[in-house]
């Protein structure tokens, strides 16, 4: 799994552009108002079009369903731009001892998530329409985390009010949607999304809300970037937070 990943995040760095281009205020100018206070308030201008990066993850858990305990896992991540991709790969231990492996992934508009038991046991590998919404909306979300994301085609915004906008993303005839809220400060703090599906069990899913919430910004590279980010499914019955972590930098990956 650790190789299939790895491999594949390769093949996606090779196609990548690799671009000079900066920043500049004629970029953002028909952005909705708090995109373009985030832009300048994070320190974007100026600063290189970054076409492919890795995110770097610290002390991050997970929750397999509302009534699990919390655990630990090892996540490494990596987005890529022009061509809309985002590859994730999880590792842990269940029950202390035995290894468990995801990898989440969103390429050539298409989702999958694949985990395996002892590296060879697989327990799920869904594929289909609805994890293709589920992988783009997902990638759209971290949009303005990577942010030369949100200058193109395939992503669209609208504005709606001094502090909050909705985006959607359209690739390879996937659609998807969400609304993100900002601070005054221009701080990209929420992104929330009807349009996301949850595992339902017996092999279905449905459409749940969905929310992504960052929080405590820091200074990286003369960048401001959020350090702690959450994913939250809010049910009829109550949110349930399954996903916390603490995103220490976002790290350019060179093309050779």
């Amino acid at each position: 799994m650790k190789r299939m990943f790895l491999s594949e995040v390769q093949t996606e760095i090779d196609k990548s552009i690799v671009s000079q281009e900066v920043f500049s205020e004629k970029d953002i100018i028909n952005l909705p108002e708090p995109v373009q206070r985030y832009f300048r308030y994070c320190g974007f201008i100026g600063k290189e079009k970054i076409n492919h990066v890795k995110f770097v993850w610290d002390n991050v858990s997970f929750k397999m369903s509302p009534d699990k305990p919390w655990f630990k896992i090892k996540y490494e991540q990596y987005n890529f731009v022009y061509k809309p991709a985002r590859l994730a790969y999880i590792y842990s231990t269940m029950f202390g001892i035995v290894p468990f492996e995801g990898r989440d992934k969103y390429l050539d508009g298409q989702g999958n998530m694949l985990g395996k038991l002892l590296k060879k046991v697989t327990l799920f590998n869904v594929k289909g329409a609805e994890i293709n919404v589920s992988a783009a909306v997902t990638y759209l979300s971290e949009s303005l985390i990577v942010p030369n994301c949100a200058l193109q085609q395939y992503i669209k915004w609208k504005a709606i009010d001094n502090n909050h906008a909705k985006a959607s993303i359209e690739y390879k005839g996937v659609k998807a949607e969400g609304i993100f809220t900002f601070n005054d400060h221009g701080e990209f703090m929420k992104f929330e999304t009807d349009e996301r599906y949850m595992d339902s069990g017996n092999g279905k899913s449905e459409k749940q809300k969905w929310t992504a919430e960052l929080s405590n910004y820091i200074e990286k590279n003369d960048i401001k970037i959020p350090s702690k980010a959450k994913a939250i499914w809010n049910l009829p019955n109550g949110d349930y937070e399954y996903f916390k972590g603490t995103l220490t930098d976002i790290v350019y990956i060179p093309k050779k």
